[in-house]
C-alpha cells in the first residue's frame, strides 16, 4: 500500500470515528445556538457537587444525628433549584434561588412534621404527604414563574425526604442543607452571569373550568391523580409509588390537550433512556466514575431540552435517575425496571385526571 492509499484510508477511519461527534455538535447548534441553555445545565451539575461535597464535609456534617443524608437533601435542593430558576439577572435569579432552596427545606420539613400523624392511617401515610406537594405543583403556578418553582420545589423536598426517610430527629439536617443549597446554587449563577438567558415564558392558561381558576383546577387534577396512586398502592402494592406519583404530577398541563402531548412525550422519552441507563450499568462496577460522567452530561442534556423538547428531557433524566441509582448501591433489576411502567401507570392516571377534574379547554396550540 501506498502512502496516498494509507493517507486515504486514514483519512476516511478518522471521518468515520469522528462522524458522531460532528453530528452531535450539530444537533447542539439546533437546539441551543447561543449556548445559554449548556451554561445552564452545567450550572445545575456544578450546584448539585458542590452541594454533594459541602454535605460529604466532616467540618459541617459533626453533630448531626444523620449526616450521610446532607449530602443527599442538599445536592437534591440545589439541583432542582437550579432547574427551576429562570431569570435574566444575577440578583433576581439569586433572589429566586434563595427562595426556592428554601421551598425544597419546607418541602422536606412538612414531611417530617405530618408523616407522624398520618401513619395512623396506615402505611401509606408518608405517601398521603406527596399529596399536597403534588397539589402546590398545579396551584401555585397562579404566582408565576417563582411560584411555579417554588411549588415545585416544595413537591420534591417531600420526595426526598420520603427517599431517605427522614425521622423528626432530622429537622436539623435540612436546615443545614437548605443552607447549603443557597450557597451551592447562588455562587455557580452569579459567576455564569449574563451568558445566560431565561427561558421562554409559559403559556397562558385557560379559562377558569367551572368557576375554578385554572390553577386550582391543575392542583386539584395532580392531588386526585396521586391520591388515586396512593390508593392503588394500598391495595396491590407498587415498587416505587412515588415514581408513578411524580409522573402523574408533572403531566398535568394547562389543558387536556396539553396533558396529552406531555404524557405522551414523557412515555416515549422514559422508553428511551430507559434502556439506555440500563446498558450502563455494567460499568457501575468495572469504572464507576464513567456513569457519573455521563449522568453529568445527560442532566446538561435535560436542560438544554426541557423548555421546548418535553420528550428529551424526560428520556435525559430516565437515564440518570437509573444510572445514578445503580451507582449508588440500587442493583435491583425489578426496582430499576419499574420506572419505565410506574411513568406510565403515572402519566394515565394524570391523564385521566386532567380529563375528568375540572377539565381546561385550550388557550393556545400545546406547548413541549
Amino acid at each position: 500500500m501506498t502512502d496516498g492509499e494509507r493517507h486515504n484510508v486514514a483519512g476516511t477511519v478518522g471521518s468515520a470515528v469522528l462522524r458522531p461527534f460532528s453530528l452531535a455538535v450539530e444537533w447542539l447548534e439546533r437546539v441551543d445556538p447561543g449556548v445559554h441553555r449548556r451554561i445552564k445545565g452545567l450550572r445545575l451539575v456544578t450546584a448539585f457537587a458542590i452541594a454533594s461535597m459541602l454535605g460529604l464535609m466532616g467540618d459541617i456534617t459533626r453533630g448531626l444525628p444523620d449526616s450521610p443524608t446532607l449530602a443527599f437533601l442538599a445536592g437534591g435542593f440545589a439541583l432542582w433549584a437550579s432547574v427551576s430558576e429562570g431569570r435574566d439577572t444575577r440578583a433576581a435569579s439569586s433572589r429566586d434561588l434563595l427562595l426556592l432552596s428554601v421551598a425544597g427545606g419546607v418541602g422536606a420539613a412538612s414531611y417530617v412534621l405530618f408523616t407522624p400523624l398520618l401513619m395512623r392511617i396506615g402505611g401509606v401515610g408518608p405517601e398521603l404527604v406527596l399529596i399536597s406537594g403534588a397539589f402546590c405543583v398545579g396551584y401555585l403556578r397562579r404566582f408565576g414563574l417563582a411560584g411555579a418553582g417554588i411549588g415545585s420545589q416544595i413537591y420534591i423536598g417531600q420526595l426526598l425526604a420520603y427517599s431517605a426517610p427522614l425521622q423528626p430527629y432530622d429537622l436539623p439536617t435540612v436546615g443545614v442543607a437548605t443552607v447549603i443549597a443557597a450557597i451551592a446554587t447562588i455562587v455557580p449563577r452569579v459567576l455564569s452571569g449574563p451568558a445566560e438567558h431565561a427561558p421562554p415564558l409559559p403559556m397562558p392558561l385557560p379559562a377558569p373550568a367551572g368557576g375554578l381558576r385554572p390553577e386550582l383546577a391543575m392542583g386539584l387534577q395532580a392531588a386526585t391523580g396521586a391520591l388515586l396512586i396512593v390508593v392503588l398502592n394500598a391495595e396491590i402494592g407498587l415498587t416505587e409509588s412515588a415514581w408513578a406519583i411524580t409522573a402523574c404530577t408533572y403531566v398535568i398541563a394547562g389543558s387536556a390537550a396539553g396533558t396529552i402531548d406531555r404524557v405522551w412525550r414523557r412515555i416515549v422519552g422514559t422508553a428511551i433512556g430507559l434502556p439506555l441507563g440500563l446498558a450502563f450499568l455494567p460499568l457501575t462496577a468495572t469504572m464507576p466514575v464513567v456513569p457519573w460522567l455521563a449522568a453529568a452530561v445527560a442532566m446538561v442534556i435535560y436542560a438544554m431540552a426541557l423548555p421546548e423538547r418535553y420528550d428529551i428531557a424526560c428520556g435525559a433524566y430516565a437515564f440518570t435517575l437509573i444510572v445514578t441509582l445503580a451507582a449508588t448501591g440500587e442493583h435491583s433489576m425489578a426496582v430499576l425496571v419499574s420506572r419505565g411502567w410506574e411513568t406510565l401507570l403515572g402519566g394515565v392516571l394524570g391523564l385521566a385526571a386532567a380529563t375528568l377534574v375540572f377539565p381546561l379547554r385550550s388557550a393556545a396550540p400545546p406547548h413541549s
